[in-house]
């Protein structure tokens, strides 16, 4: 066996990381996060999904740890803070671009 297999309980993670990035509408919304925080209405209008789809979203991606919440106010402002996640997700785009 390769020093470098990943045991399961970590695979089973890692896959669930990706699962994220298998959703059109969130890999749009991490996108428009990836220059500074903004509000489910805010999403919504960039992405051009409703707010209850947006907020569907951001509850799982905040369940697995991708994005943070700030409220202020009666608003729930969404940000990505993992810089491991924003250079895995930018390399992503990049490696898109490239082909």
């Amino acid at each position: 066996m390769p020093t470098t297999l990943i045991d399961e309980h970590s695979a089973a993670h890692v896959a669930e990381l990706f699962r994220a990035f298998s959703d059109t509408s969130r890999v749009m919304i991490l996108s428009a996060l990836l220059d500074g925080e903004k509000n489910v209405s805010t999403l919504a209008g960039l992405v051009g999904v409703s707010e209850s789809a947006v907020s569907h979203h951001m509850r799982g991606l905040r369940q697995m740890h991708l994005v943070t919440a700030r409220r202020n106010g009666k608003e729930v402002y969404y940000r990505m803070d993992d810089p491991h996640l924003i250079t895995l997700f930018k390399q992503g785009i990049e490696h898109i671009r490239n082909d």
